[in-house]
């Protein structure tokens, strides 16, 4: 038996996706082309389009289609900085790197002031501290941008305060582990922009979306054909936004059996382990995430064991895996370094059962006993 309990890094492609993607593949045309075949083609892109706008509560012109959510990140962080004649940059603590390392660049080659708000020890940022920054220097801020929900303990932030707080500040938002999964409305929060990606609900690796408000108009990452409001140039992956748009009407997705599973586990997990300590349990999380320390082991060794008993879990995100350093998340809601390297992140998705849940506590208590004492022999 194999489990895959890492749906916050990617999740299995939809059939519907599979057979979207592989109908589109078939067809011939550039949908930037004038003949029948690009038009047909654009055509597809088009509804696709029209179809996330309706998911995501957008209009369908908001919707600018991008390689990644990486991708998506870049050119808003960058975009809205470069769009301004201000300096300060206001991003959470707890942010992907694909926010994190933009803002990061933007201090280190365009002059810009990084401000990093805290959270706390549930994971959720003080929005005391963000009134306070705002209400001193928001002549000087470019831009905010914070998370819908955090990738590592599924936390889940407080946007449309933040947009109320920022006023008329730009707010971007991350919301690529939300999508899908819980309420999500560009509208009704009042973002400039905000990020979803495609390989998170269902649908192919590589593409992804920013939304940015219709009335926004950003500088380009990429120069060439103009394509995507001239602001993401190249010929678009037809094929793949057909299918991010096949997973995302799908709405495979079933908050409440997914949440019950993520519940069920832990339940599980503190029955065999009660030492154990769920990272964000007293805050508001996404269904299927579970960020839970095992005090005296090593996780990366755990996620070994783990993997060694053919159940899949990350030690956080994937995009940082294989690299041995303690989680800036974890340490941002005040666990030590060490505390931080205890941890296993189990992500729940639209394929798993019960069973699944109930094998991977089966082997749980061994793999802990076996990470304690690996541990414990590192040390001497």
């Amino acid at each position: 038996m194999s489990v895959y309990l890492d749906h916050a890094a990617t999740t299995p492609m939809f059939d519907i996706a599979i057979e979207a993607m592989n109908t589109s593949l078939r067809k011939l045309g550039n949908p930037s082309s004038l003949h029948a075949e690009g038009r047909s083609t654009r055509k597809d892109v088009e509804d696709a389009r029209e179809k996330i706008a309706k998911a995501v509560d957008s209009l369908a012109s908001e919707i600018i289609f991008t390689g990644s959510g990486t991708e998506a990140d870049n050119a808003a962080i960058k975009g809205l900085f470069w769009n301004s004649e201000k300096k300060v940059i206001l991003v959470s603590q707890i942010e992907h790197h694909a926010v994190l390392d933009p803002a990061h660049w933007l201090v280190e080659h365009e002059g810009a002031e990084l401000i990093e708000i805290p959270v706390d020890s549930s994971g959720v940022i003080d929005l005391d501290f963000l009134r306070s920054v705002v209400a001193e220097r928001a002549s000087e801020i470019a831009l905010i941008s914070v998370m819908h929900s955090n990738n590592e303990t599924g936390v889940l932030q407080p946007i449309a305060d933040v947009v109320k707080i920022a006023g008329d500040i730009p707010v971007h938002c991350d919301a690529v582990q939300s999508f899908t999964k819980v309420p999500l409305s560009f509208k009704e929060l009042g973002l400039f922009a905000m990020t979803i990606s495609a390989h998170k609900v269902g649908g192919p690796l590589g593409i992804g979306a920013l939304v940015l408000r219709r009335a926004v108009e950003i500088p380009a990452l990429l120069h060439g054909g103009g394509q995507e409001r001239d602001i993401r140039s190249g010929t678009l992956n037809a094929p793949s936004i057909v299918a991010f748009a096949a997973a995302v009407e799908a709405k495979l997705y079933d908050a409440r059996k997914v949440a019950a599973l993520r519940d069920s586990f832990e339940s599980g997990v503190l029955h065999a382990r009660p030492d154990a300590v769920i990272n964000g349990k007293g805050a508001d999380r996404l269904p299927g995430i579970s960020n839970i320390t095992f005090p005296g082991t090593q996780s990366d060794s755990l996620l070994l064991l783990m993997d060694s008993q053919k159940v899949s879990c990350s030690t956080g995100a994937a995009c940082t895996a294989g690299v041995h350093r303690p989680s800036h998340v974890l340490m941002a809601m005040g666990l030590t370094d060490v505390v931080s390297q205890s941890s296993l992140r189990f992500s729940f998705g639209s394929t798993n059962t019960q069973a699944d849940v109930d094998y991977a506590l089966s082997v749980l208590p061994d793999v802990i006993t076996r990470g304690l004492a690996a541990h414990s022999v590192g040390k001497k």
